[in-house]
């Protein structure tokens, strides 16, 4: 069995070794990927420059089914083109893959299937969105792909009005419209579903670290860190999660007729009132799937071919009942900006974690150099939370590199 995993971040390379790790030993293939996937996944060979030459490269290769990673392949319609020619793929295809891509379009489908989520008004401008804001905390998000930064908890006129311009004058995220939603509060959870025809499983709920320092400081990232555990919530949040979020959510799918096979990831607020939906993602979350594949055990990688052919056979792969912690090293001038080049020490030091790389490339010399904002995730487990993050801290600091960034909380805000 051939499978190809589309992405060459941090995500993927977890992606891969899960497949890498299945029962059933598949051949795993990546595109584009990066040096550290190549040590486990071929490279897909061929001239490739868009969706369509990608999946010639895959008919060409031979390749018996696709995991589409990156959210930028299925927005373009990787899983379209790729079913068209008889390739199944892991991955919606681009009418469905919406749900992530505009932020105005899933909220229109949460209120259509009333789904808990918070207010919210759609402006065109700079001027229109600064008077529609009637009170500060309050939330902004860019209706558009923007590699998890397209969203400001902004607390005052200043931090408004600095991202708007960054939006509608500077043009940071291409065009596009302003969400103006309501500010909720308490914690956030993270609860990903493989959703295949109307079936679905969920796997072990997570919860990401978004802001860049410790005690959630700083500015908005990809995410620092994350922490995953089936009691991470207990049993009755997750059933109430469940019935009022994502079956209402794979309901709705059907009853609007969007074809969907894919991780469904619902972004969620606890708050007092019960947990409200901030937003869906149309695959795993980054770094969400760096803690939460390590706990997936079983045939990963048949249970993605099956439910990539509309058949979800949930007894292919368990959940261990251990914690996970994921820590994100990140590098200097991260999120505004990244350096590369900076040589990664003691990454052969590093035992008994996952050691996932997201910007990294090797050097003339053959070392591993960073390559981009968040460079690697180390992800400790343990019987406990408190195993889990000794586990990865104390591996974590055996890595350095010039100007590295890390949170000295993952795992412990929230919980302590």
């Amino acid at each position: 069995m051939k499978v190809i995993v589309v992405g060459k971040g941090g995500r993927e390379h977890a992606l891969v070794t899960a497949l890498e790790e299945s029962e059933s030993s598949p051949e795993v293939y990546c595109y584009p990927g990066s040096d550290a996937i190549f040590e486990l996944a071929k490279q897909l060979p061929g001239e490739i420059s868009d969706v369509d030459s990608l999946v010639q490269a895959m008919l060409h290769e031979g390749i018996d089914f696709c995991v589409g990673g990156e959210e930028s392949w299925l927005a373009k319609g990787l899983a379209d083109r790729a079913r068209e020619k008889g390739i199944p793929t892991w991955g919606p295809v681009k009418e469905s893959a919406q749900l992530e891509a505009s932020k105005e379009f899933a909220k229109k489908f949460m209120f259509r299937h009333n789904i808990p989520t918070g207010s919210y008004e759609v402006t065109n401008d700079y001027e229109s969105a600064m008077s529609a804001i009637k009170k500060y905390p309050t939330v902004l998000k860019f209706d558009g792909l923007a590699a998890g930064k397209g969203v400001a908890i902004c607390a005052d006129e200043f931090e408004a009005e600095s991202f708007l311009k960054e939006v509608y004058v500077d043009g940071r995220f291409g065009d596009g419209r302003v969400l103006i939603e309501e500010f909720l509060e308490g914690p956030e959870v993270s609860v990903i579903a493989a959703v295949s025809d109307g079936e679905y499983q969920i796997f072990t709920p997570a919860r990401d670290y978004k802001r860049l320092a410790d005690g959630d400081e700083g500015l908005n990232t990809g995410g620092m860190g994350a922490v995953a555990s089936r009691v991470l919530i207990d049993k009755d949040l997750l059933s109430r999660i469940d019935r009022e979020v994502i079956k209402v959510s794979v309901d709705g799918l059907i009853s609007d007729g969007m074809d969907f096979r894919g991780f469904l990831y619902a972004g969620l607020m606890l708050t007092e009132d019960g947990p409200k939906l901030l937003e869906y993602n149309c695959r795993f979350g980054d770094p969400e799937a760096q803690a939460v594949l390590p706990l997936v055990g079983g045939d990963f990688s048949s249970y993605l071919f099956e439910a990539a052919t509309g058949n979800l056979q949930k007894d292919l792969i368990s959940f261990d009942e251990s914690w996970s912690i994921c820590l994100v090293l990140a590098s200097a001038g991260y999120p505004n900006s990244s350096r590369s080049d900076d040589v990664i020490s003691g990454l052969d030091s590093v035992e008994g974690v996952k050691v996932y790389h997201a910007g990294t490339k090797k050097n003339e010399n053959g070392e591993y150099a960073t390559n981009g904002g968040r460079v690697l995730a180390v992800v400790g487990r343990g019987n406990d939370r408190e195993s889990a993050v000794s586990n990865s801290y104390n591996e974590a600091s055996k890595v350095s590199f010039d100007g590295d960034q890390r949170r000295s909380d993952i795992g412990r805000m929230h919980f302590e």
